[in-house]
């Protein structure tokens, strides 16, 4: 399929990336021409504008767009349905979007003849190789048109061992790591709520870490004191331990070069789903009591840091490159 791609940075250019190496045709565009050319110079067919990628679509024309949540997204899908959109096109947000952004934008450009698929995608850094994990809202014909470019980002089966009991009727896409979660902004929400479990299992891991770090301190009994070695603990557990996980490897790589993680601060930030998360769990009444301390463990790690919070985000920095909060 051909489809043009709207932001070049750490997820937009791999996703571009893995598309071009399942056979697509990519038309990339992103403010920064270097972005651009440095695709162009992969394979990918360089735009010097949003009107320029529309001329080098096919019919209907398939925008994916990778930017920012809130205003860039926003301005974006704007310019695009105003100018270049023609009825029947598709506009993918893929990034991480308020929902009920979704629904608003699905209902306006509905009204223009132009079709909106979010997705809700987890992959950070690591999706080139390893695929994205893609969880998608829009109406079924629209996504099932746009399988072949979903079936080539996801990560497929893998050696991923299958699920016990899953009968014969399940949806063959989840084994491949991706969805159709429902109507316009369910993708996102599906999304949304993923990443507030993510808090609370990274928070979990940091203060397990925090009780191992601290137990060598001056005010318990000489005997009861023990050194740890941080980075030998988190290796151990990566193996056979029932909390192994993706997140533990990243712990024991980052621990790996430094135990002490003196290039974190320990201010931990966080990107928005979490909030939102427990904002939707309030509407519907739903007692998220882990994600909620998860979130305000953030909150508090930006007054006075401890190990656990350097921890956070050295995995934050491992699985998505995120970036502490400036100092």
């Amino acid at each position: 399929m051909k489809i043009g791609i709207v932001g070049l940075g750490r997820m937009g250019g791999n996703i571009a990336r893995r598309l071009m190496r399942g056979g697509h045709e990519v038309v990339v565009w992103d403010r920064n021409d270097d972005a651009v050319s440095g695709l162009a110079g992969e394979g990918a067919i360089g735009a010097s504008s949003l009107a320029d990628m529309k001329d080098k679509l096919a019919s209907p024309a398939i925008y994916w767009i990778m930017l920012p949540a809130g205003a860039p997204t926003e301005s974006t899908i704007e310019e695009l349905s105003a100018t270049e959109c023609a009825s029947g096109d598709i506009i993918i947000d893929g990034g991480n979007t308020f929902w009920k952004d979704d629904v608003r934008r699905a209902k306006a450009l509905a009204e223009k003849g132009v079709r909106y698929v979010d997705v809700g995608t987890s992959g950070g850094v690591w999706g080139l190789e390893r695929g994205y994990c893609m969880m998608i809202g829009g109406d079924k014909e629209t996504v099932d048109f746009l399988d072949p470019i979903f079936d080539t980002l996801a990560p497929g089966i893998g050696s991923v061992p299958r699920t016990p009991n899953r009968g014969e009727d399940a949806d063959p896409r989840a084994e491949k790591g991706y969805i159709h979660a429902g109507r316009a902004g369910a993708g996102h929400f599906v999304k949304m709520v993923h990443n507030g479990i993510e808090y609370g299992l990274m928070q979990a891991y940091a203060e397990g870490f925090d009780v191992l770090w601290g137990r060598n301190v001056a005010h318990l009994p000489e005997e009861e004191r023990f050194d740890f070695n941080m980075s030998e603990i988190s290796e151990v557990w990566r193996r056979g331990s029932v909390i192994s996980s993706w997140l533990l490897d990243l712990t024991a790589s980052a621990l790996a070069q430094d135990q002490k993680l003196e290039q974190f601060s320990g201010k931990v930030a966080d990107s928005g789903e979490g909030r939102w998360t427990i904002e939707a769990a309030m509407e519907q009444a739903t007692p998220v009591a882990v994600l909620t301390t998860a979130l305000f463990a953030r909150y508090r790690s930006r007054i006075d840091e401890m190990y656990g919070d350097k921890l956070l985000s050295a995995m934050r920095y491992g699985f998505g490159g995120h970036v502490e909060i400036p100092q």
